[in-house]
């Protein structure tokens, strides 16, 4: 007779799991509040999706449990704790975007806040596991929430950018399973910790299969991150989602994606599977490079924010090539600065979304909108200045740090050629930023309706863009106890 299978509640850590419950219950309530009563507002809502969020970073700060949780798929080390609080305080700084000057259908519909949490919850359990698994789910909850967002938007464009992200994000997902397939198949496990053993043990053989299990790796990881060539969906998809959801976009899934390459590859790199660091090698040039050269030739302003964001993705994919502690604090570091710069620059293009395309048959934000207008309203130019020189890269503001210390990291390793291609690419970076920098400050104005550069502006929108302001700007004084921060917490994971 079998001996009954006995799980203590304890072993099972459930705590681990806190942050994410969080956020799952969160999602719910709100749509039980919603199916009672139709009368709230997008104010309560948003307020409400703040605090459950602010809760849920509360529950990662304070977590002093063991790292590893429900069954062994959770993993809580530093690296989780940090990516984490990362995708929390995004988040929490987007939400109240929705309180623009103008009412879009979303943002009424108490389901976008539930959906948002959700796909929260996605990116979470991302972070929070090396298991292949519940990595899966977690990145197609994720993504299926995201989708929805998307569409919700209510335009044409948008639902053609939500139809040609889930074609994209389909065909990942598939790329993800196949790839797991493979190394179950070879190691007898989808934990990341025990992969390197079972292919050790192997002697990293047959190698076709290794190959095509990373390469689909590769592929999978490098659509969440609008890595070279997986990067088509992003100009499109960034245009036809509302700016502040791309603005999201450009950060949280991307943090969330690094995270699961830094676990996979850093392994595989360091168990000897040599050949992956040259691909990866290839796949970060190209990627700055395109990211980059592509963002030089566009008429609008929010594609040419995509256009960088690959860039920047590209840059910061670096870090996982050069796989040391340096370079993975500089990862964090660099994405950090990028999230409030970014995010600022997205808020300015949200502040000024009007329902009509006013300039251009098809772009909301060409560049012309935006000539002379530093006599129109100069606060606003001296502000959309401010994250035009910072995403360049131009010093003392924010992203420039982040570039020094990878560039830095890229050097001491040994990587001398990249750090120069990394050079290289900060240097034409500066040319489309400063492009938007002339049309502002150095060509007339092309009307005198100051009222067309705030048409969604709020008081809400004020503040989250003045704290993006002063975190770009003061940055400086930031960086090194940002980096202590980040490298104890690299350091407790064993990275």
């Amino acid at each position: 007779m079998l001996e009954p299978i006995t799980i203590s509640i304890e072993s099972l850590n459930i705590t681990s799991l806190l942050p994410m419950a969080i956020t799952v219950f969160g999602a719910l309530m709100i749509i039980c509040i919603d199916l009672m009563t139709k009368t709230l507002s997008r104010s309560f809502y948003t307020i409400l999706t703040v605090l459950i969020i602010l809760l849920s970073l509360s529950s990662v700060i304070g977590y002093a449990g063991e790292n590893r949780g429900f069954f062994d798929v959770v993993l809580v080390d530093g690296i989780s704790l940090m990516t984490q609080m990362i995708i929390l305080i995004t988040s929490a700084l987007f939400v109240p975007l929705s309180l623009g000057g103008k009412r879009f259908q979303e943002f009424a519909m108490a389901e976008f806040y539930a959906l948002f949490l959700f796909m929260i919850t996605g990116f979470q359990f991302m972070v929070a596991s090396d298991n292949l698994i519940l990595i899966f789910i977690g990145l197609e909850t994720a993504s299926l929430a995201l989708y929805t967002l998307i569409a919700m938007h209510n335009r044409k464009k948008a639902h053609e950018a939500a139809i040609k992200y889930f074609t994209m994000g389909a065909l990942a997902a598939g790329f993800f399973v196949m790839s797991a397939l493979i190394f179950y198949t070879l190691t007898g496990s989808v934990e990341i910790y025990q992969i390197a053993d079972g292919l050790a043990q192997r002697n990293f053989e047959p190698l076709v299969a290794i190959l095509a299990g990373t390469v689909f790796m590769i592929a999978a990881l490098g659509f969440k991150l609008s890595i070279v060539p997986f990067h088509t969906w992003t100009p499109d998809v960034y245009e036809g989602s509302s700016s502040a959801l791309a603005g999201y976009m450009s950060v949280v899934p991307k943090i969330a994606g690094f995270v699961v390459a830094m676990r996979l590859f850093e392994m595989l790199i360091g168990s000897g599977v040599i050949w992956l660091e040259y691909i990866l090698y290839g796949a970060v040039v190209l990627t700055m490079s395109m990211g980059n050269i592509l963002a030089l030739v566009q008429e609008d302003v929010k594609r040419m924010l995509a256009f960088s964001s690959i860039a920047h993705a590209g840059f910061v994919f670096s870090a996982i090539l050069i796989g040391t502690t340096e370079s993975n604090a500089g990862l964090f570091l660099y994405w950090i600065l990028f999230m409030f710069t970014n995010l600022g620059a997205f808020t300015m293009l949200w502040a000024m979304r009007h329902r009509k395309n006013l300039w251009d048959n098809r772009y909301q934000h060409p560049f012309t909108k935006f000539s002379g207008m530093v006599k129109v309203m100069p606060t606003s130019a001296v502000i959309m200045g401010i994250f035009m020189f910072a995403l360049a890269g131009m010093p003392p503001f924010s992203v420039f740090w982040g570039k020094l210390y990878l560039m830095s990291a890229a050097v001491n390793s040994g990587f001398i050629i990249l750090a120069i291609v990394m050079a290289i690419n900060s240097a034409i970076a500066v040319y489309y930023y400063m492009k938007l920098i002339v049309y502002m400050f150095l060509k007339e104005p092309v009307t005198e309706d100051n009222h067309i550069y705030s048409t969604n502006n709020s008081t809400i929108l004020k503040v989250i863009i003045g704290f993006a302001v002063l975190v770009t700007t003061i940055s400086v004084v930031m960086v090194e106890p940002i980096l202590e921060i980040i490298t104890n917490y690299i350091i407790s994971s064993g990275f």
